[in-house]
């Protein structure tokens, strides 16, 4: 190893990501519950936009996302000229804190946020400040707390993961009216069209100039293989990020699919009402069997043991029967398991396994 060629301060504290199992050893038909994917995939409309894109794979894809960002707006209602994507809502965090965050500045997320938020934050050189929660919500008056002249960015995902809550719109202007100045509010909504009514903090970035809202094609909308995330907020911080994003950095088939994706919004009120029931379902089924949760706005539940220990046998008795789920013990949450809500079949079988296991675990 040479001593003298050194990474920059801040990446070797990164704790490399770990994302949900995929596969049991000696199971062949598991059912995957640790992703928070979408049990029905994508929309047909999506698929096609897909398979048309193959005929174009020897060309460049358009370098300004134009046609995206106009299905987005016109869905939305938004200004696609303050519209970003990305390779995931991922990559729309990482150009936020590679553009506003590094050496001796600090960046605020809550403690049982999004994993990528530290390490983003450590990749810019910056400070990463994690702010305790209330009964597994946002606390605004912790973050404000928290917060100091040194304070660029401070991240909230809205709903959560893993937790699954959410704090209304009111709670959030208020965050962003008490920030200090110079700091910049980025609204994550991940999850938000898994609330209906509620758009993800969109209102708030179009009117609050230290507001920002990230989304994601990955979750209602199927397509977490594609990674196609997107961004708004204010004009001025999206010529910013533009300066850092890859002019190629989406490629034609991910640009065509979601435009096909986001206007088919007939699949995504079906997919929501069908997560709406299945959710509810699960979440008193597993109550009902000693296991409780907080009310989850999302697609998952994050189920409750009495002990990691717990959690942990819970978990392993659930993969002998080809069932994945997450273990959430790197989020703070040792005995927790965060449960996808998937399909019906797939519901009513990790709650029946989840009964045997607190019976005795006899099947």
């Amino acid at each position: 190893m040479n001593d003298h060629i050194r990474p920059q301060p801040g990446i070797m504290e990164i704790a490399l990501y770990e994302g949900g199992q995929s596969h049991v050893a000696g199971v062949t038909d598991a059912v995957k519950l640790s992703s928070n994917e979408n049990p029905f995939g994508p929309s047909d409309k999506a698929k096609e936009a897909f398979t048309r894109a193959a005929h174009k794979l020897h060309r460049y894809p358009s370098t300004d996302h134009a046609s995206l960002r106009q299905a987005i707006g016109d869905v939305h209602g938004l200004d696609p000229a303050r519209i970003i994507c990305g390779v995931g809502s991922d990559e729309i965090i990482h150009f936020l804190c590679q553009a506003y965050a590094g050496p001796k500045d600090e960046v605020v997320f809550t403690e049982h946020g999004f994993l990528m938020y530290r390490i983003y934050t450590h990749a810019a050189g910056a400070t990463p400040v994690c702010v305790p929660e209330r009964e597994r919500t946002t606390d605004v008056d912790a973050i404000l707390k928290a917060c100091n002249k040194r304070t660029k960015l401070v991240f909230i995902a809205n709903p959560n993961n893993p937790t699954g809550t959410m704090i209304g719109l009111a709670e959030l202007e208020r965050l962003a009216a008490g920030l200090p100045k110079q700091a910049m509010l980025v609204i994550d909504g991940a999850y938000a069209e898994y609330v209906e009514g509620y758009d993800g903090g969109a209102d708030l970035a179009t009117r609050l100039p230290n507001v920002f809202m990230t989304r994601t094609f990955s979750k209602i909308y199927g397509l977490g293989g594609l990674r196609i995330g997107w961004g708004y907020g204010p004009k001025a911080i999206i010529d910013v990020l533009n300066r850092v994003r890859g002019p190629f950095n989406l490629s034609t088939a991910q640009i065509e699919t979601a435009e096909a994706a986001v206007r088919d919004q007939d699949w995504i009120v079906r997919c929501r009402d069908d997560n709406t029931r299945l959710r509810a379902w699960l979440a008193e089924a597993l109550a009902e069997k000693g296991v409780p949760s907080d009310t989850s706005t999302a697609n998952f539940i994050l189920a409750r043991f009495g002990s990691e220990e717990e959690a942990a046998a819970c978990d392993e008795f659930l993969k002998k029967d080809g069932l994945i789920v997450r273990r959430v013990t790197s989020y703070g949450l040792p005995n927790c398991l965060r449960i996808t809500v998937g399909d019906e079949p797939s519901c009513r079988r990790v709650a029946h396994m989840i009964g045997q296991f607190k019976a005795g675990g006899v099947a």
